[in-house]
């Protein structure tokens, strides 16, 4: 029997929670931010420009889940409106922070989240996997939340350049763990990116039902888990059995059933 020595976590959705957000918010304190830096631009005229751009880049990134950073679509943004700028302006990289401050001011834990960690930290290794593209919102998150000493990886897809589903976002968290495909579990809440991707890299795989994922999306997905979990206390309560089933053999937590 293979020995399971690591569990590696989905962050945003499966760990924690974002409360209250809303991008068009974010959008306009980005405008405001590049105008304080010195892009004097309408912010009707900005907005379009960079809908657009960040368009044409997500359509990239899920398409050949390569990961590109905010700074990039911002520069194109505001070339393709007249002015001088690339992803590494510093002006840009400044009123980036302010966009997502926001969003990090509104992540929370979700509950029995540091628990779970904690737990799972006793007996293995630990790492989180995040697709984000402005890796510091991910370091900063974890700091303020109190968690970031229990990770002995954190593997973010800015910085590794490959986005879930793509299994070389997976592998490259099992080399830093030092552990094979088979001796992990992973648990993350997205059908596709989390289950599918973590399944076709190897690992056993749990699904979590989230903010932005119920078990009806994991249903209509057709993708199978190892286990699926009625919430993260559940994954606590259960985590021996989680941990001992055998990979592609799936079964659900049986307060689920219930």
């Amino acid at each position: 029997m293979v020995c399971v020595k690591a569990v590696i976590f989905d962050y945003v959705g499966t760990l924690v929670n974002c409360r209250n957000y809303t991008m068009e918010a974010s959008r306009e304190k980005l405008h405001t931010a590049l105008v304080n830096e010195g892009f004097d631009v309408a912010k009707d005229k900005f907005l379009e420009a960079y809908i657009l751009a960040h368009e044409k880049y997500r359509k990239k990134r899920y398409e050949q889940l390569r990961e590109v950073t905010n700074a990039v679509w911002v520069a194109e943004a505001l070339c393709n409106i007249g002015f001088n700028a690339t992803a590494d302006d510093y002006r840009i990289k400044a009123a980036l922070n302010v966009f997502f401050k926001d969003y990090l001011d509104m992540l929370e834990l979700r509950a029995g989240a540091k628990k779970l960690i904690k737990q799972v930290k006793e007996q293995y290794k630990v790492a989180l996997i995040s697709n984000f593209t402005h890796s510091q919102v991910i370091y900063s998150s974890l700091r303020k939340l109190r968690i970031n000493t229990f990770f002995n990886a954190v593997v973010i897809s800015e910085e590794n350049g490959w986005r879930k589903p793509s299994t070389h976002i997976f592998q490259a968290t099992l080399n830093k763990l030092q552990v094979q495909a088979n001796q992990a579990v992973y648990i993350g809440d997205s059908p596709i990116e989390d289950i599918k991707g973590a399944k076709q890299a190897g690992l056993k795989t749990v699904f979590v039902p989230s903010q932005f994922n119920t078990l009806k999306d994991l249903l209509d997905s057709l993708q199978k888990p190892d286990f699926i979990a009625k919430d993260l206390q559940s994954i606590s309560e259960n985590l021996t059995e989680i941990i001992s089933i055998k990979q592609n053999k799936a079964i659900k937590n049986k307060e689920k059933e219930s």
